[in-house]
């Protein structure tokens, strides 16, 4: 195949599936005028629900970053038995409704579920609140962050480790100098991914979070709601705020990364 006719068939794909429809988006906000785009970001209810989305999409996609490289790390450094039912069981939230994820959690992590009733009896509550959601969102994004450091893993010579040693590193140094700049790129591309998932995520967090304005309703949510009620303005304002802001934040991410790489190239 020619350059140009892959470049037309990637063109094609993608003003069909992602320009078009941003441009739709940013033509039917400003249909309703700038007042109107500007006036809706002052309603507290939208503040609260801007604030709980992204503060808790970071929070778990942070967690996520952590839990995603230990496990990344004993999958591929480390033979135990049923070590390729754990590798499978990591996809497992692709593959799940995200509905039927939501209800799981919320009777497990509910005041009177397995895990939330002991929570509860120490005074803490985890469904129906912030926790509950960060639990929802960690559970969502953690195979961006294993898949994304899993082959960075496999593919890192081994001659890197084995000549720090014989320089006299230890492990930590040799950990610290020479594995983790290499892993520090595709943490963060997994981590940006599963914190982006997080932001739009609705079928697993519309449960365990209780839906109470102000305090646990979400962004996508809130759309879902302004629609119902025919406030297309405000809908729409609301998914350019987060689609702005979910851009800026995965553009810079991806900057920095792609600055990153080329310094270890």
């Amino acid at each position: 195949m020619t350059f140009s006719l892959v470049m037309g068939l990637v063109f094609f794909y993608t003003s069909i599936i992602i320009i078009i429809p941003i441009i739709g988006l940013f033509v039917k906000t400003f249909e309703f005028g700038i007042s109107d785009l500007v006036n809706v970001f002052y309603e507290k209810r939208i503040q609260d629900a801007l604030i709980l989305s992204f503060g808790t999409s970071l929070v778990a996609a942070l967690i996520n970053m952590v839990l995603g490289f230990l496990f990344a790390w004993t999958i591929v450094r480390y033979e135990f038995p049923g070590k390729q039912i754990i590798n499978s069981l990591i996809d497992l939230p692709f593959m799940l409704p995200t509905a039927v994820a939501g209800i799981s959690l919320t009777s497990i992590y509910s005041n009177n579920g397995w895990i939330g009733s002991f929570f509860h009896s120490l005074g803490i509550q985890i469904a129906y609140t912030p926790i509950g959601i960060i639990i929802a969102l960690v559970f969502v994004g953690f195979p961006f962050v294993v898949r994304s450091v899993q082959p960075v893993l496999e593919e890192l010579p081994k001659e890197l480790e084995e000549s720090a040693y014989c320089l006299g590193a230890t492990r930590f140094q040799t950990f610290y100098k020479i594995i983790l700049p290499y892993l520090i790129p595709s943490c963060l591309s997994g981590a940006s991914m599963a914190f982006a998932r997080g932001v739009g995520e609705y079928g697993s967090v519309v449960f365990i979070s209780g839906n109470i304005p102000n305090k646990t309703e979400i962004l996508p949510l809130l759309i879902i709601t302004k629609l119902e009620q025919y406030e297309y303005a405000q809908a729409t304002s609301i998914a350019l705020l987060m689609l702005s802001l979910s851009f800026s934040i995965m553009l810079l991410l991806n900057f920095w990364q792609a600055r990153r790489s080329r310094y270890l190239l």
